[in-house]
């Protein structure tokens, strides 16, 4: 859907601060949680249509699901174990372990090759070591931050991340441009460039408290207090209850919840 603005229409739909500030900049995390939730669903459907992928496969002893329980502060240990047979289903064509890009990519959209902003922010950001995999411990560090019991700390800290692109420790207003940018393509949408500097510039007025043209972790901190819609699309209620998505199949001993 396209979408045109004369300067007047312009003028509008800046008066609205849940276009310009909050929801617009939200609706960046709308591509970032769909693909995570996706990888969720996809997966799970696969095991039900075929169970046969679970069965055989001794628990592996050298992940300790008790203690990445505790670490995560969110995830019960059934729940932990619901992400390692997650991990294993994704992680199984090249059989060391780890997920590759090229099988994450290949669960979500059935193709191995092909670039796609999302898929790479969500595997940059799940790669904590950055040696090129996502190692199972990995997996649960990142995907607790979507938990609804996670902390709010946690989740402002990885949104600031996500529009960190360059990894400097400050949003650039190039960077939330480039963001932006990516987001009303993947999305079929268009917007006047004059409009979309004039969001800019609302943002960074709203949140480049000391005017340095950049916004530092305590400013957007501030900044996503006052407008907390930024974060609405960072909780996945399935998270809370992740082992009842699975078929019963999936768990090899019963664990009683933490």
């Amino acid at each position: 859907m396209a979408m045109r603005s004369s300067s007047s229409s312009s003028s509008s739909a800046m008066s609205s601060s849940s276009l310009t500030v909050g929801d617009f900049l939200c609706f960046a995390l709308h591509p970032l949680i769909g693909t995570i939730e996706g990888l969720i669903f996809v997966v799970t459907d696969c095991f039900g249509c075929h169970p046969w992928l679970l069965f055989g496969r001794p628990p592996e002893p050298c992940h300790d699901f008790s203690k990445l329980a505790e670490e995560s502060q969110c995830f019960t240990v059934n729940e932990v174990e619901a992400l390692h047979e997650l991990f294993k289903k994704i992680s199984r064509s090249i059989e060391d372990g780890r997920i590759h890009k090229e099988e994450l990519q290949m669960a979500l959209f059935m193709t191995p090759s092909g670039e796609n902003l999302f898929l790479n922010r969500v595997f940059y950001l799940f790669d904590e070591k950055k040696d090129g995999v996502i190692e199972f411990e990995e997996f649960v560090h990142a995907l607790s931050v979507f938990h609804p019991y996670a902390p709010l700390k946690d989740k402002i800290n990885f949104t600031f991340r996500l529009y960190d692109l360059n990894e400097t420790g400050f949003i650039e207003r190039e960077e939330v441009k480039q963001m932006l940018v990516a987001i009303l393509v993947e999305s079929e949408m268009a917007l006047p460039d004059e409009l979309l500097e004039v969001i800019i510039d609302k943002a960074f007025e709203d949140a480049d408290v000391n005017r340095d043209g950049r916004i530092d972790q305590d400013e957007w901190k501030h900044f996503v207090i006052r407008h907390p819609t930024l974060l609405k699309n960072m909780t996945l209620p399935h998270l809370q209850n992740l082992s009842k998505v699975f078929p019963s199949s999936v768990f090899n001993i019963e664990v009683e919840s933490l």
